[in-house]
């Protein structure tokens, strides 16, 4: 089969071909029908300091995919062959704190899928039976590869007393950020603001937004205030910009809930008592999604139709045009970039 792998510590992934896997007790055997990329993707393309500290090549990679289960190893009785799944990345060990509380997204011990162990950036993968969700099989492929992305942004919106009826600030329109005003607006949000730097990114938050802001051309607290009249009640952040996080904090009225999902690539300073101890902010730190009552939600949504996904895909090309995929991506004139890994 072919797979695109990291084969050595550098830069870029190599199109290879691969001996088709088996599933063992436990697992299952998924033929991939598509695969998106993901920002994390991309730092392992780049070989940054994240990925050098992370990954150890060779490795497939891609964690965001969608298929078909073509085979079950012994002992598993769902899902069954023939079945429409989504995965979820994050394989979790059930016996560490985290897990033995019911917090398995922040499993002590997780492997994550085309990170840690061979991912779905291959014709066919073998993972763990539990990490699949079953689709209906009207579920288009392609929607079905950006259910795990899109749980992120269910639980960034649903943490703490959620955004119904409240003001919203998403700083960040990449595709998290988009997917979250999507269920903020589809949740009841409002007025719900979108923040980013980015136009073309942008443009696709007009729908779900009641007033979008160009940083670098607005000042989006005078933006903020001229909306709501005093601030938001919520801070949404997936942007992991130094400058968007204290704008962003900031923009909360007194009392106001920061959720921040994005990640700084480098430690950031902040007015720790200024910002958040004497304006009694609660922040929530979102990692992943809640296993499984974030895919209960999301799946809600999208099977409901009450948000479309669809909107989001910008770009579908066959494996072979990897390069220019990740290129899409890297220039930021794409937002969900499916691969089609027999092609």
């Amino acid at each position: 089969m072919r797979a695109l792998a990291k084969l050595a510590p550098e830069e870029g992934l190599t199109l290879v071909e691969r001996p088709l896997p088996e599933p063992g007790p436990g697992e299952i055997l998924v033929r991939v029908e598509a695969a998106s990329i993901c920002g994390t993707d991309l730092h392992i393309w780049r070989w940054d300091a994240w990925a050098q500290g992370r990954v150890r090549p060779p490795l497939v990679t891609g964690h965001e995919f969608s298929g078909v289960v073509e085979a079950v190893g012994p002992g598993v009785k769902r899902p069954r062959v023939g079945d429409h799944v989504s995965l979820e990345s994050h394989i979790v060990c059930h016996t560490c704190p985290a897990c033995r509380t019911g917090n398995y997204h922040v499993c002590l011990n997780t492997e994550i899928l085309g990170v840690d162990r061979d991912g779905g950036f291959a014709e066919y993968v073998v993972v763990p039976a539990e990490n699949a969700w079953v689709n209906p099989k009207d579920l288009p492929f392609e929607v079905g590869a950006i259910l795990e992305p899109f749980g992120n942004a269910v639980h960034t919106v649903y943490a703490g007393s959620g955004v119904s009826g409240r003001s919203v600030l998403i700083t960040g329109a990449g595709p998290i950020g988009l997917m979250a005003a999507m269920v903020a607006r589809a949740s009841g949000a409002g007025p719900i603001l979108v923040s980013d730097p980015n136009p073309y990114r942008l443009a696709f938050a007009k729908p779900y937004a009641d007033r979008l802001v160009n940083p670098l051309e607005e000042d989006l607290l005078e933006v903020v205030k001229e909306v709501t009249g005093s601030g938001v009640e919520v801070l949404l952040e997936f942007s992991g910009n130094e400058s968007a996080i204290h704008q962003g904090l900031k923009a909360l009225i007194p009392g106001g809930e920061a959720r921040i999902l994005g990640i700084p690539s480098d430690p950031i300073r902040f007015d720790l008592a200024g910002e958040l101890v004497m304006r009694g902010i609660t922040a929530f730190g979102i990692a992943g999604r809640r296993l499984w009552q974030t895919w209960m939600q999301g799946t809600a949504l999208v099977y409901s139709g009450r948000v479309d996904l669809g909107p989001l895909i910008t770009h579908r090309l066959p494996m072979s045009r990897y390069r220019e995929a990740f290129g899409l991506l890297a220039s930021g004139q794409g937002v969900k970039v499916i691969l089609d890994p027999r092609a």
